[in-house]
């Protein structure tokens, strides 16, 4: 008797279903069982011959695998050939695999080497200003315009603060309850952040370090006082700020005592204006800057210890393209 050449998987199915059929198949005799039972003793042979015993076959990413009983077995009524599935179900129908997607990757930038200040532009789309940009800031403040313009009106008092370490620079932030009036307008003071070298210049000079008060309005718009530091006399407000430093970076830790950010003001508030960027990615421009003509003094032992974190977080000059710079009387 022929038996015409299947693809492997209907024999497999086929033989399943003969293992699965009710023994009462083996008592109703009658006068083809022979056939029946030849047709069987072929099916297994063919079986044998195109998947070895403990031979694994992929059908839908799932594994089959196939062994074949022994002649003993079949004596006894049962079939021959038995499939041994491990997933029937996959073999029948392949079940779809769903990858999971990756977060986008995080682009880092820095300081310096190949993320530095010269390739901010290119790492990400949104930082396309850094290098774009023609309101881009620190500058020189040089040659300002001398005119009578109004105080900066500060209004500090002692607040909570927590100290951040963002990986690139030491930041305190602020409870709500302080804020400055500048132009008519009021901004809140959110945090206050720290540069070495200082990122401005006045008339060419660059200073040990620098601190920048960040201050946002109702609408979301920027100002930003840059207070010079120079070596000196130990500023309290500073070592405060030294003393609530978290253990890793990354991490936040916040005080038990309050901080008065009005102590890191000199007496003399003249100032520097002028409208400019965000100094670090993603650069944005319309942040109106208000640096104070008169630095203040940090201790030699306050100045190392920041510059064993980071003894360099400061973007090099841009240039100042025409912009006005006001200069207060």
């Amino acid at each position: 008797m022929s038996i015409p050449r299947l693809p492997l998987l209907p024999l497999l199915l086929l033989a399943t279903a003969w293992c699965a059929a009710p023994t009462a198949w083996a008592s109703e005799a009658s006068s083809d069982d022979a056939a029946v039972q030849r047709l069987r003793e072929r099916l297994a042979e063919r079986l044998a011959e195109r998947t070895a015993p403990g031979r694994s076959v992929q059908a839908g990413a799932e594994s089959i695998t196939l062994r074949a009983e022994s002649g003993a077995s079949a004596a006894k009524g049962a079939a021959p050939a038995r499939a041994s599935v491990k997933t029937v179900a996959a073999a029948a129908e392949p079940r779809a695999r769903v990858a999971a997607v990756p977060a986008p990757p995080v682009t880092p930038w820095s300081y310096e080497g190949g993320n530095g200040p010269a390739q901010w532009g290119a790492l990400r789309p949104e930082y396309a200003l850094c290098a774009q940009g023609q309101r881009q800031s620190p500058i020189d403040l040089s040659g300002g315009l001398p005119v009578d313009l109004e105080p900066v009106r500060f209004h500090y008092k002692p607040s909570a603060f927590s100290v951040l370490d963002t990986g690139r620079t030491v930041q305190a932030q602020l409870a709500p309850g302080n804020h400055i009036e500048v132009g008519g307008r009021r901004y809140e003071l959110k945090r206050m952040q720290f540069h070495r070298p200082s990122e401005h210049r006045i008339d060419g000079r660059q200073f040990e370090m620098s601190v920048h008060l960040w201050h946002e309005d109702a609408q979301g718009r920027h100002a930003v006082v840059a207070l010079m530091l120079d070596k000196g006399a130990a500023q309290p407000a500073v070592q405060m700020v030294w003393n609530n430093l978290p253990l890793e970076k990354h991490e936040e830790n916040a005080a038990r005592v309050m901080l008065d950010a009005s102590t890191l003001l000199p007496a003399d508030r003249r100032y520097y204006t002028y409208m400019g960027s965000l100094t670090a990615p993603p650069c944005s421009e319309g942040v109106q800057w208000v640096v104070l003509r008169t630095p203040q003094t940090v201790s030699a032992e306050q100045l190392e210890l920041f510059a064993r974190l980071y003894p360099m977080n400061a973007r090099p000059l841009q240039a100042a393209a025409g912009r006005r710079i006001l200069q207060s009387q």
